[in-house]
């Protein structure tokens, strides 16, 4: 005879929960946290807060269990609580792109973060989810949807993440939170911006979101190079060859800024992260002269790259400015100083601080002799 499957037992609440509860998400409720410490339930309503203090017959842990099991049984019709599926999905930025305002009424953190990772998260769902779990990752990701970023909540945001940056001790974390409120204009204010600029001095990390987000505006620029007007003179009529565009953004004011700043960062940088990220700045902004041929790999295959034949098209500026073809050949290879450069020393080491520097020292006095090239006239 077979044997029958013992029904699922539904979720019983006390009686005055069950009552107060049913009439709460009766009517319309935008978000739902829990705060497990006073055990009590706080309900986002058009009209303000709501709450209900919760009066369990079992331990807390377990009574919040059910609480949590009630929730996902009205809103999503799953009597187990939070979907499996779901925890696996979230900080993948799988969510469901339907019904993303259900997850924010589970009292559920991971059903909170499961929103802000999602590529479908609006503004009003921002501000929602920013009631129910205002942490910083939450803020950081929600900024990376236009959406957010351009809509009410994004100055909100991001005026969070640059008042507690101070507190955040993990490189990665600042030079995140620093791309990412410099990517959109707007998110912050100038004095802001200075500010963080500013905070640079004793935090090098703190500067290495600038050299990503923004080479060409740097604040707090230097002066240019001595013989920017003679090059400017001498590249008119050369605005569509890739090396006078590089040449003349180089020489500027914000050019030399931002050399002064890598060859900064580098020589103080503590963590592997920073050097990484710092070395992928540096050849991005050299980019349009890459070579298309393959990455050669480590720091000697890239200092024998510099006596390779130059390309074609620095012909026309050769014929007129045959001094500087020694500055030509140090773009070229900044452009191939990536992160990949560094690879055959840090991938053998766990070091940070002072004693990866000095591991570190065939990459940085490669990289110092070729800015210390760009920082001088032709």
């Amino acid at each position: 005879m077979a044997r029958m499957s013992k029904p699922r037992q539904e979720t019983v609440l006390s009686h005055e929960d069950a009552l107060r509860l049913n009439v709460l998400m009766a009517g319309e409720v935008h978000a739902v946290r829990i705060d497990e410490g006073a055990m009590t339930l706080h309900a986002l309503t058009p009209k303000g807060e709501a709450k209900v203090v919760l009066n369990p017959d079992c331990g807390n842990d377990a009574y919040l269990r059910k609480v949590r099991e009630f929730l996902a049984g009205r809103v999503l019709d799953s009597p187990g609580g939070y979907p499996v599926y779901l925890r696996r999905w979230t900080r993948m930025g799988q969510a469901r792109q339907q019904g993303l305002d259900k997850l924010l009424l589970l009292g559920e953190p991971e059903a909170v973060v499961s929103v802000a990772y999602s590529p479908g998260v609006t503004d009003e769902l921002a501000r929602r989810a920013w009631w129910a779990l205002p942490i910083s990752d939450n803020a950081r990701r929600m900024l990376e949807r236009s959406a957010v970023a351009e809509g009410e909540m994004g100055p909100v945001l991001a005026r969070f993440l640059v008042d507690h940056l101070p507190f955040e001790d993990d490189p990665w974390t600042i030079i995140d939170t620093i791309r990412t409120v410099l990517l959109r204009p707007g998110l912050i204010d100038d004095q802001a911006r200075l500010a963080l600029w500013r905070s640079g001095r004793h935090r090098k990390t703190y500067r290495v979101g600038f050299l990503a987000c923004q080479p060409d505006h740097l604040p707090e620029s230097g002066a240019a190079r001595a013989d920017l007007t003679q090059l400017e003179e001498q590249l008119a009529g050369l605005d569509d060859n890739r090396w006078a565009v590089a040449l003349r953004r180089l020489a500027s004011a914000s050019g030399q800024t931002f050399l002064t700043t890598v060859t900064d960062v580098l020589e103080s940088a503590a963590d592997q992260e920073v050097v990484n990220e710092v070395l992928d700045a540096l050849a991005d902004y050299f980019r349009p002269l890459r070579p298309e041929s393959d990455h050669p790999g480590g720091v000697e295959a890239v200092r024998a790259e510099y006596a390779a034949p130059l390309e074609a098209d620095t012909a026309p500026l050769l014929e007129g400015l045959p001094a500087y073809e020694a500055q030509l050949r140090a773009m070229r290879l900044l452009s191939r100083a990536d992160r990949r450069i560094a690879d055959e020393i840090l991938s053998r080491t766990t070091a940070v601080g002072s004693l990866m520097r000095r591991k570190l020292d065939p990459v940085t006095q490669l990289l110092q002799e070729q800015t210390e090239r760009l920082r001088q006239p032709g």
